[in-house]
């Protein structure tokens, strides 16, 4: 474990609940990945998703939080505080939304959530990485409190790091 306290297991907000990813998440959470257009996956492929995630939580105290709305506890996406291209010390805010989800305000509500938690946990920088051509992500990241800190570069073009600080 690692000198921090451990992100909560739950967090709450005004139209949603955020928990650890479970087995049963399988079916949307592939539905999720095979959204983002790189490739089609089987809810088994998920399920190896979900079971390796349930590790990094326990194993680091920082991990994915399923996005659920209150009043009917439909799934809709994750939030996550991960290692990604960051540190343990200074992990990464990650987020993504099922298309149905888009546009009602819910990454901005549970990433507020989820970066507060993670600032709770003794962390004092956050990092985000975006491509440049996500605005939607940087819309979000930018109501945050993200500010732009440097530009790297991999062989699928530009990386835009943004860091959150308290």
């Amino acid at each position: 474990m690692t000198g921090f306290a451990p992100l909560p297991l739950r967090l709450e907000t005004e139209r949603l609940v955020l928990t650890p990813e479970v087995e049963s998440d399988a079916p949307w959470f592939a539905e999720l990945l095979t959204a983002r257009g790189t490739g089609t996956f089987t809810v088994d492929d998920a399920r190896e998703r979900i079971a390796a995630m349930a590790v990094v939580v326990e194993t680091t105290g920082i991990g994915a939080r399923v996005l659920r709305r209150r009043e009917d506890d439909q799934a809709l996406g994750y939030c996550a505080i991960i290692v990604g291209r960051g540190t343990l010390d200074e992990p990464e805010i990650a987020y993504e939304l099922l298309p149905s989800a888009h546009g009602h305000g819910y990454a901005t509500e549970a990433a507020r959530a989820v970066l507060d938690a993670a600032f709770a946990t003794g962390r004092t920088r956050i990092w985000s990485t975006v491509r440049p051509w996500n605005a939607p992500s940087l819309r979000v990241l930018d109501k945050l409190g993200f500010r732009r800190d440097h530009v790297t570069v991999d062989d699928a073009g530009e990386i835009v790091w943004l860091a959150a600080s308290r």
